[in-house]
């Protein structure tokens, strides 16, 4: 097998802006021809209801159901799939479960509490913080079963009050197409994951359905007569279900538009070769468009682990796929000094980071933008994309710069309490009064100066 073909780049080259630039473009538009299919799809849905989810369902997954009952999984197939799947796995998910239980249950406590007080006039403000209703979290079920994903979306929105949590899960028919065109197949069920279908079991789903798709999305936000309307939607998927959530955003609310994962890594030599090449493999291996980066002020270290790339490589059942994103989306960058790497870092503020070196707490400091950060060598990405307990949802695309990842945070919500006493409305009545009248809004000024003691001379109280 050929020598991997990935990008080598140094910060000290006349041309290494450009070339930094050109790597990390990416476009979350989509095509023109998906956000049309999206459309009609949604519009069905909003107009047929169940009728229209089971076309799709025919259509895409190969699921020829008589009814919304054939596509909805009971909690007795949930438990019954936790019974069913070999010992080894129910520990591991329910391990992984509690983990991720145990810290989302601390973010709670350091991040949603409500809190009032009363200033010196006897006025009441504060904050109450309120879980949503009804949530639902969309697990990708077409090229693979994502049981890790379910207990990401699923355990903080239980951890966060919330009352219900709907699941849609896509179970094709295998040989059927799952994201457009006509799928032939005249089966009545598709392949239900029994270690998805346990995670859900675990992680307190409370009803789950077989759909997928921009149908699915369509039927969570606006409801159908059996599918209930949710407040607000979370969870990975294909092109045309990033493009239905951002579509039906501000009906309800979504957690974000994910674009292909990234890893970063930033070493300073120490750490094996072989453990950082398959680091990098370990992002590789999602997709074609999947983005691996390694920075290092170490030549020969750099060398090392192309060495390690190639030689691990062969072995690798996704050889194809990885190698396809090394070439064409990864990249070993030398840089001058571990201070350069960590500038470069928050430039990307990549999805996943890894500090790779003896002294990970020196350089973490320096880091700002990042979805998660993984210190020490022993600290791989991959734990935690199951079980370290930190959300796997993680901000992608330099998206960190900005957004967080899934929390506790996204499954409630925050109102503002503010009780003013009588005294109070005198000291704040004069205030707005002026504000109210600067922006031409009489009323507005009316109602603070009507609550006004005659003695302020801001007009009479009613009674």
């Amino acid at each position: 097998m050929s020598s991997v073909a990935i990008a080598r780049l140094a910060t000290d080259a006349a041309d290494f802006d450009a070339c930094f630039a050109r790597l990390l473009q990416w476009s979350a538009d989509t095509d023109r021809a998906i956000e049309d299919a999206v459309t009609t799809i949604i519009d069905d849905v909003r107009r047929r209801g169940d009728a229209a989810v089971l076309d799709y369902t025919a259509r895409f997954d190969g699921i020829r159901a008589g009814g919304m009952s054939a596509l909805e999984i009971g909690a007795d197939e949930l438990r019954g799939a936790l019974e069913r799947i070999a010992p080894a796995q129910r520990a591991a998910l329910e391990q992984a479960a509690a983990r991720v239980r145990s810290y989302h249950e601390r973010q709670r406590d350091a991040c949603c509490r409500g809190f009032s007080y009363r200033d010196a006039d006897g006025t009441l403000l504060g904050q109450k913080v309120t879980p949503l209703d009804r949530v639902g979290i969309y697990v990708p079920g077409g090229k693979a079963a994502y049981p890790s994903s379910l207990i990401m979306n699923a355990v903080p929105a239980h951890v966060a009050g919330v009352a219900e949590i709907i699941m849609a899960v896509p179970t094709p028919v295998r040989g059927s197409v799952a994201t457009g065109g006509s799928g032939g197949a005249q089966a009545t069920v598709g392949e239900r994951n029994d270690l998805v279908l346990a995670a859900a079991a675990v992680a307190g789903v409370s009803r789950a359905f077989t759909i997928g798709g921009a149908q699915a999305i369509a039927a969570l936000a606006y409801g159908t007569q059996t599918i209930p309307r949710v407040d607000k939607i979370t969870g990975p998927g294909n092109a045309y279900v990033a493009s239905a959530k951002r579509r039906v955003f501000g009906q309800v609310g979504i957690d974000m538009i994910a674009g292909p994962s990234e890893i970063l890594v930033l070493a300073d030599g120490s750490t094996p070769a072989d453990w950082v090449a398959m680091d990098l493999f370990s992002q590789a291996e999602h997709d074609e468009l999947a983005q691996s980066i390694l920075l290092s002020p170490d030549a020969a270290y750099l060398d090392a682990v192309h060495a390690a790339i190639d030689r691990l490589l062969p072995a690798m059942p996704r050889r194809d796929v990885i190698r396809a994103s090394l070439e064409g989306r990864g990249a070993l960058i030398h840089t001058r000094s571990m201070e350069e790497a960590c500038a470069i870092s928050n430039r990307i503020a990549p999805e996943h980071l890894e500090i790779s070196s003896r002294e990970p707490q020196r350089w973490e400091p320096l880091l700002k933008h990042a979805g998660a950060i993984f210190l020490g060598a022993f600290t791989s990405e991959s734990l935690g994309d199951y079980c370290a307990g930190p959300n796997h949802v993680l901000p992608t695309s330099g998206t960190a710069r900005f957004s967080s990842p899934l929390g506790v945070y996204d499954f409630v919500k925050r109102s503002s309490l503010i009780e003013v006493s009588a005294a109070g409305a005198q000291v704040l009545g004069p205030v707005a009064s002026v504000l109210a009248h600067g922006e031409g809004l009489q009323a507005h000024a009316r109602a603070a100066e009507m609550r006004l003691d005659p003695g302020t001379g801001g007009g009479t109280r009613s009674s």
